[in-house]
């Protein structure tokens, strides 16, 4: 098995070179035309095949609005040539936040939202000729919620693997059917607010061991929502899928940002090999994209394993890891082939509703060359970048006018704005964007090893 390796390809050629060496199977290509590709989702039609996928920044205003950090970031999304942007978490009630700055669209915000949508569809035309397609994620951080100052963790079953390091020690801390049966109207509400304050859809969000996600793997959770049955598991997220759309209509579009892959022990994770975390099993996966294409799904964006766990890199390949986290055994692009191949899979599965593919911001300036690979073979409808958004927003428009990506603006896998997120900061990418995050990576370093220390 090929060891983790520091990104260091001078050239289009190196990088087939080691794609050799290692016997992976990924696709380059010369030709980016398929980036141009129109992509049908739901009732509208994208201006290219580009999109930016959802990241954090943890510095909304306390009231769930934008701050001037918030609009910032999604002026340079918009201005960037992408044509859909898959907003940050939105959280449905305020117990399933985050952290104290998500977002969070209410009755009494909803306005500022809609005059933001508007000066970002503007901009978006005026910069680049895009019609802007703007999604936002909707969310319960269960296991992961802190609303204030203290985690306040909600999760879907016990799991002796990450209870101790999620602040989970009690039965009750346990959700209800109850509360996921009323739940479920929380989730609409929003999407309604989403649609008044003119986004053009909503995502289900249900990835990275968040409330929904966890569920999917709830084997040991009793009751209608848990046990061997996938369709008690993913009861939850396709009676929400159901239910929004018959709120909303079809002029509305709804995506999911699933977890196919959670590398997480049987009887804890969803799509994965019960004897070995490492093997993705597509087998539930498959069934479960069929379902949510059937309740009224119109896209997918993909993601695997957990952030918050020991091997983030099966989501997030990086070169310098966060605190605390190991390097990982396999290399680079032997995960990359792992995302590519589940991504496959899922196009598959989901026929003509498109899956936005993921995991391509460790290849730097070569990800147009993976990805236009990608779109052609039809392995994915679309490529989202992530992290890398943080660092190169303007990617598309370079892409398109230039033919390239620039070595010079490309996210470096640095870890840093994972690391501000850890440390409860606001974040963003601290190489690229360094005047704004240098110093909001410090304040968030120094205060986290102040707390550190208080605690030893």
């Amino acid at each position: 098995m090929a060891k983790h390796k520091m990104f260091r390809y001078m050239s289009l050629e190196e990088l087939r070179q080691e794609i050799k060496n290692q016997a992976v199977n990924i696709d380059l290509s010369e030709d980016l035309s398929p980036l141009k590709n129109k992509v049908n989702v739901g009732h509208l039609t994208t201006s290219n095949a580009m999109a930016i996928l959802p990241m954090e920044g943890c510095d909304s205003n306390p009231d769930g609005s934008m701050s001037e950090l918030t609009r910032r970031r999604y002026m340079r999304f918009s201005t960037g040539g992408s044509s859909l942007i898959w907003w940050e978490a939105n959280a449905v009630v305020e117990e399933g936040k985050a952290n104290p700055q998500s977002l969070m669209l209410t009755k009494e915000n909803v306005g500022s939202f809609q005059e933001f949508l508007k000066e970002s569809r503007k901009a978006g035309k005026e910069a680049n000729d895009v019609s802007l397609i703007h999604i936002l994620q909707l969310t319960h951080s269960g296991r992961y919620s802190r609303p204030g100052e203290e985690r306040a963790p909600m999760v879907a079953f016990r799991d002796p693997i990450l209870d101790e390091r999620s602040g989970v020690f009690r039965d009750d801390q346990v959700v209800t059917d109850e509360y996921l049966d009323s739940l479920t109207e929380k989730y609409v509400v929003s999407a309604l607010l989403a649609k008044e304050a003119g986004f053009d859809g909503v995502d289900i969000k249900a990835c990275h061991k968040y409330l929904l996600s966890e569920l999917l793997g709830g084997f040991t959770r009793e009751g209608k929502y848990g046990g061997e049955s996938l369709e008690n598991r993913s009861r939850f997220l396709v009676q929400t899928v159901e239910a929004i759309r018959k709120a909303v209509g079809d002029d509305f579009i709804i995506g999911c940002r699933l977890n196919v892959f959670d590398v997480h022990p049987y009887p804890y994770g969803f799509g994965c090999d019960k004897n070995d975390i490492y093997q993705f099993d597509s087998t539930e996966p498959v069934a479960l994209i069929k379902m949510l294409v059937k309740s009224g799904v119109n896209v997918f964006a993909l993601s695997s394993s957990n952030p918050y766990f020991v091997y983030p890199q099966f989501g997030r390949p990086f070169d310098i890891p966060s605190l605390g986290i190991p390097e990982p055994e396999e290399s680079q692009l032997s995960i990359i082939e792992k995302i590519f191949e589940y991504t496959r899979i899922a196009q598959e599965a989901a026929g003509d509703v498109p899956i936005i593919g993921n995991g391509y911001s460790w290849l730097r300036k070569y990800i147009p060359n993976a990805a236009a690979a990608n779109i052609k073979s039809h392995s994915c409808s679309m490529v989202g970048l992530g992290r890398s958004s943080f660092a190169y927003p303007d990617a598309a428009h370079d892409i398109f006018t230039n033919g390239e990506m620039d070595s010079k603006k490309v996210c470096v896998c640095c870890s840093k704005c994972t690391q501000i997120m850890r440390d409860h900061g606001s974040t963003g990418c601290v190489v690229r964007d360094s005047a704004v995050y240098v110093p909001k990576y410090k304040e968030a370093r120094a205060a986290a090893e102040a707390l550190a220390a208080a605690k030893r």
